[in-house]
């Protein structure tokens, strides 16, 4: 029976093991017991926004369910030999290997994915506690207070009698500042906890929406059915915990629903069945703008576009409005990005569309087509200057370790996490080694 025949089993058996109910699951994804029943028994194909909803409730990547446990080792095998980067890997025995030595596969793909873990956890830290406002704050806090219970201290530990007013002043002072350090330090902890969640952590208007989008896949089937408006979708959001998230996840919502009634996904099915992923062709047969195009076509799901998608939005400072990451392009969370972007270039040339084939920088380095375009967010007003926006749809390649096109342009994700050495555009010194231990230090 064919490995992907078997979807249903794995699903029924994942089940199980959860200790799911039949009626519980089919609920918690939206379909009916009857019909996950077919499912389980093989009876029904499955693929889409459905298994992908499944795997979720499970706790298992989509591959793991129709593929089975053998075929992610070896995909997960493969892309730390490309990752490793050394030419010695016999990587056409990789499957023999895997069905030799299933122990040890699965000991070096989980090491290889810890690795990876601990790199994005690095990298966020490094970016947090370089950029981070509210961690600089608390920390400014704590130090202050810190230092006005030494001065204190230092005063009552002088020799000599102070008088009963001025030494009852300085205790009450000594009182109140340890209670003050007490309270900052405890803010503290809890803000450092709640960063070990990543996308979850909220508190932050910019990163609640993030993680709204981020939790629904940035796919809203309501909107493309026209069923629920965009402010009826953010009210109802238990994800946006603030006035301002709210406000900010309403008008990114409402150009998503504005693109899904100028460009309905069956048709634009349709257009890229015939066209293929060209946002410009595309963009003049549905009558659009350019902008809106990338940014549509970075949403919809990535078996209609046949490949992932990732899509920043800034304004005309740099600063990032909107970002939905993707494997293969690094975005960072916090402080500036890598100036070399397309995304800026585009900035520098309103109106007109920029096309690059880039490399990202680093361990995990994969080449990427990025198309940007910037514009003005607003109609032009005399005695008024321009209110610009820019927008970068990125296509990495589907494969790690896929050759570097010789046209492709070195980029890095920000200057402090960067490898790439003598870069004119370098704002500081990297943090990071490469394979020799010297330290990326040049500016």
């Amino acid at each position: 029976m064919a490995g992907d025949s078997l979807t249903g089993s794995r699903i029924r058996e994942r089940r199980l093991m959860l200790g799911l109910r039949q009626a519980d699951l089919a609920r918690d994804v939206g379909i009916s017991a009857s019909y996950l029943n077919l499912i389980e028994h093989n009876r029904r194909r499955i693929g889409g926004k459905l298994l992908v909803t499944l795997a979720n409730v499970l706790g298992v990547e989509p591959s793991i369910l129709t593929d089975g446990v053998e075929a992610t080792l070896v995909a997960s095998l493969r892309e730390a030999a490309a990752e490793a980067r050394t030419p010695a890997v016999e990587i056409d025995r990789v499957d023999e290997f895997a069905g030799r030595f299933p122990g040890w596969a699965e000991v070096l793909a989980e090491t290889h994915g810890r690795i990876g873990a601990l790199e994005r956890t690095v990298r966020s830290l490094s970016d947090r506690l370089t950029h981070d406002p509210h961690l600089a704050a608390s920390l400014h806090e704590v130090l202050s207070t810190a230092a006005a219970i030494r001065s204190t201290a230092g005063i009552l530990a002088e020799p000599g009698e102070l008088e009963a007013e001025w030494r009852d002043r300085f205790h009450r002072n000594l009182d109140e500042d340890a209670q003050r350090l007490a309270d900052s330090s405890r803010a503290l902890v809890r803000f450092l906890d709640d960063s070990d969640q990543g996308a979850e952590r909220r508190g932050i208007p910019q990163e609640e929406v993030e993680a709204f989008f981020t939790a629904r896949g940035f796919y809203f089937a309501e909107l493309e059915a026209g069923e629920r408006s965009a402010q009826q979708i953010a009210d109802a959001a238990s994800e946006l915990d603030s006035r301002a998230a709210r406000k900010l996840a309403a008008a990114a919502l409402a150009d998503y629903e504005t693109d899904a009634r100028e460009m309905p996904l069956a048709i634009l099915q349709e257009a890229l069945g015939r066209c293929g992923v060209a946002p410009d062709v595309l963009a003049r047969e549905f009558g659009v703008d350019l902008h809106r195009m990338l940014r549509r076509l970075a949403v919809i799901p990535e078996e209609v576009l046949g490949r992932p998608a990732g899509l920043v939005i800034c304004d005309a400072s740099g600063s990032i409005l909107f970002r939905k990451p993707v494997a293969g392009f690094s975005l960072p969370r916090f402080g500036a990005s890598c100036p070399l972007w397309p995304l800026f270039t585009a900035l520098s040339q309103p109106g007109r569309p920029i096309r690059r084939r880039v490399h990202q920088q680093g361990r995990a380095a994969r080449d990427s087509a990025c198309f940007a375009i910037s514009w003005t967010a607003e109609p032009p007003i005399f005695d008024h200057d321009p209110v610009l926006r820019a927008a970068m749809l990125i296509l990495p390649s589907q494969l790690p370790d896929e050759p570097v096109p010789e046209d492709s342009r070195p980029v890095g994700a920000s200057c402090r996490i960067c490898v790439r050495r003598g870069c004119a555009a370098r704002r500081e010194p990297s943090i990071l080694r490469d394979a020799d231990g010297a330290e990326h230090a040049q500016m």
